[in-house]
C-alpha cells in the first residue's frame, strides 16, 4: 500500500555514515530508494556501499543483504577486516548453500538485533550450474526470490548489489530498456533501500552500462578517482536524491579506520 505523507518531515531516511556527507541531504538516503553506487574502478563504491550497510546493521539494527556476485564471501571478510570493520561486532550470516537457506532465514527471524546478511552468488552459481537456473542464467529471479523470502519471512530493510555489470554477464537481455524497468521497479516496490553498484566506463561518459540506469534510479551517488602529483585523490558526488533537499557539490572522500568523512575543499590525503 502507497504511503501519501503530509509533511516533509514524516519522511524516514536511511544514514549513510559517511561523516559530513549525511549532514548536506536532510540526514540521509529516503527509506524505499533505489540509489546506484557509480564510478570507476578504484573509487570504493563496493566499500562505500559495504560501509552503509555494516554501519546500519550496528548503529540501527537494520537487517541488510549484501549480494556479492564475483567476490567470494571470504574474500568479502578479509578484505572488511583488512579496512578495520569490526565484523564481531554484527551477527554475520552467510549463505553460499541453497539448500541452507531455510535455516538462515529462521535464524534472522528470532534474532533480537541486526543483521548482516551475506549472499555469496559465485557460491551458488557452482553448486547450481547444472540445473535449469544455471543453464538460463535467470539469476535476476535467484536474487528476487532471495529479497521476497527475507521480506515476507523474516526482515529485510537494506540491500547491496554488487554489481550490475557482473548481474548483465551472467543474464541474458533481449529487451535491457524494458528488463531494466522491471527490475528497478521491483525493487522500489519491495520498499527495501537499495544500492546498485554500477561500474562506469573509463571515460565517464555515462553512469551506467545501458545508459538508462540514471534514470530508473531515486539517487545517484557518484565517486570519482584521480591522480594528482603521484597521489590518489577520491571524491563523493550525490548527483541526484528524489525527496530530498541536496548538496550537489563535489566533496573529497577520505577513508580511515573504517570510516568515511567528506570534506569541502579538502586536500589530498599524505597516504
Amino acid at each position: 500500500m502507497v504511503n501519501i505523507l503530509s509533511n516533509k518531515d514524516e519522511i524516514k531516511r536511511i544514514r549513510t555514515y559517511v561523516e559530513g556527507l549525511d549532514e548536506v541531504m536532510q540526514n540521509g538516503i529516503p527509506e524505499g530508494s533505489v540509489v546506484l553506487v557509480a564510478g570507476t574502478s578504484g573509487s570504493m563504491k563496493s566499500s562505500l556501499s559495504f560501509s552503509i550497510l555494516y554501519n546500519n546493521v550496528l548503529h540501527e539494527n537494520k537487517t541488510t543483504i549484501y549480494f556479492s556476485l564475483e567476490q567470494s564471501y571470504w574474500s568479502l571478510i578479509n578484505h572488511a577486516v583488512n579496512l578495520d570493520f569490526d565484523m564481531s561486532k554484527v551477527n554475520t550470516v552467510i549463505i553460499h548453500d541453497i539448500n541452507n537457506l531455510d535455516d538462515k532465514i529462521k535464524e534472522i527471524k528470532v534474532s533480537k538485533g541486526g543483521n548482516f546478511v551475506i549472499v555469496d552468488l559465485g557460491a551458488l552459481r557452482k553448486q547450481i550450474k547444472d540445473t535449469k537456473i544455471g543453464e538460463q542464467g535467470d539469476w535476476i529471479n535467484v536474487i528476487k526470490n532471495i529479497i521476497r523470502r527475507f521480506k515476507n519471512e523474516a526482515k529485510l530493510d537494506i540491500i547491496a548489489l554488487d554489481s550490475l555489470s557482473a548481474l548483465y554477464i551472467l543474464s541474458r537481455f533481449e529487451n535491457p530498456r524494458l528488463e531494466l524497468f522491471h527490475i528497478f521497479e521491483f525493487f522500489r516496490d519491495s520498499q527495501i533501500t537499495s544500492f546498485l553498484i554500477s561500474e562506469m566506463p573509463l571515460d565517464k561518459s555515462r553512469f551506467s552500462e545501458y545508459g538508462v540506469e540514471d534514470y530508473l534510479s531515486d539517487g545517484i551517488i557518484y565517486l570519482e578517482r584521480t591522480e594528482q602529483y603521484r597521489k590518489v585523490i577520491r571524491s563523493i558526488q550525490v548527483i541526484k536524491m528524489r525527496a530530498t533537499d541536496v548538496d550537489l557539490n563535489m566533496y573529497t572522500l577520505y577513508f580511515s579506520n573504517g570510516k568515511f568523512k567528506a570534506m569541502y575543499g579538502g586536500k589530498a590525503p599524505l597516504v
